[in-house]
């Protein structure tokens, strides 16, 4: 998932937790989704385009920020394919909220275009509580804006290691989308097909994870369609599995007849070869 340092001394590394979303709004080709660039100073993924997202904080299920949360009753473990505690599974949707306060500026909260969101941003960004901002903002975070869609796990033979949840979000319509300038140096609205040409033209770069997710949203017609499929079923994993072959890297996804788990897990290509600049569809 993350182009990282390779593993030194052979031993992988335990993948942490973290969240990502989707942030999905309507446009005259169907919809588009939200993308940011990371800046080039990132140790992870720098320069590439990316969803918001980040690591899950410790501070993500304590009492006082689940207190300001709606629908964490709701919250069915099923639906991220996992056997979660539930302290854990709301830390997933926390995180999932956080980050996109941070990264896109959009919070996941009913009525928050009404609220100070550029000084709670700024709050939140300066490591401020996530609680603390929401408090003094008056709104709750709506968990139920999150739809779990798919969760990648970053292969062994990398370094930095994340066992990411990926979530699906309709963009608020009373809040403006914009990166942080800091983590991200850009931002922008893109249709999935536009930016796979554009990954294919080597204008933008793409992580796996980030490539397979624009192909997958590619195949829905509206929102409505992406929400109600991942709504049908619990997101599926993918831990890809590495290989090298003539000199190159290879990694095969589930489904794939060199992958331990054979049956697919999102559509299309199930291998991707690095090409010396990227990993693509073999």
């Amino acid at each position: 998932m993350h182009l990282g340092k390779e593993q030194q001394d052979g031993q992988a590394s335990v993948p942490r937790d973290a969240a990502t979303v989707l942030l999905l709004r309507p446009a005259a080709t169907g919809f588009e989704v939200f993308m940011v660039k990371r800046s080039g100073l990132s140790d992870v993924l720098g320069e590439a385009h990316v969803f918001p997202g980040g690591k899950v904080d410790a501070g993500d299920a304590v009492e006082s920020m689940l207190a300001q949360v709606e629908g964490l009753q709701a919250l069915d473990p099923a639906a991220l394919g996992e056997d979660l505690a539930p302290d854990r599974l709301a830390a997933m949707y926390v995180a999932a909220a956080r980050e996109t306060f941070e990264e896109a500026g959009i919070l996941l909260a009913r009525n928050a275009g009404q609220a100070n969101l550029a000084e709670g941003r700024k709050r939140l960004n300066a490591k401020q509580p996530f609680a603390d901002v929401l408090a003094d903002l008056g709104v709750k975070v709506d968990l139920s804006a999150l739809v779990p869609w798919v969760r990648w796990v970053t292969p062994t033979f990398l370094a930095k290691r994340f066992d990411a949840r990926f979530f699906l979000a309709a963009a608020p319509v009373d809040q403006t989308a914009i990166h942080d300038d800091y983590e991200a140096t850009h931002s922008e609205w893109l249709d999935p097909r536009e930016a796979i040409a554009r990954w294919e033209r080597n204008q933008i770069k793409l992580a796996p994870a980030t490539y397979k997710s624009l192909a997958h949203l590619a195949l829905y017609d509206s929102i409505a369609d992406a929400l109600a499929d991942a709504r049908s079923r619990p997101a599926p994993i993918v831990i890809p599995h590495s290989y090298e072959r003539d000199g190159a890297r290879e990694i095969v996804l589930p489904g794939d007849p060199e992958h331990p788990v054979q049956t697919l897990a999102i559509p299309g290509p199930t291998r991707l070869r690095w090409d010396g600049a990227r990993y693509a569809p073999a």
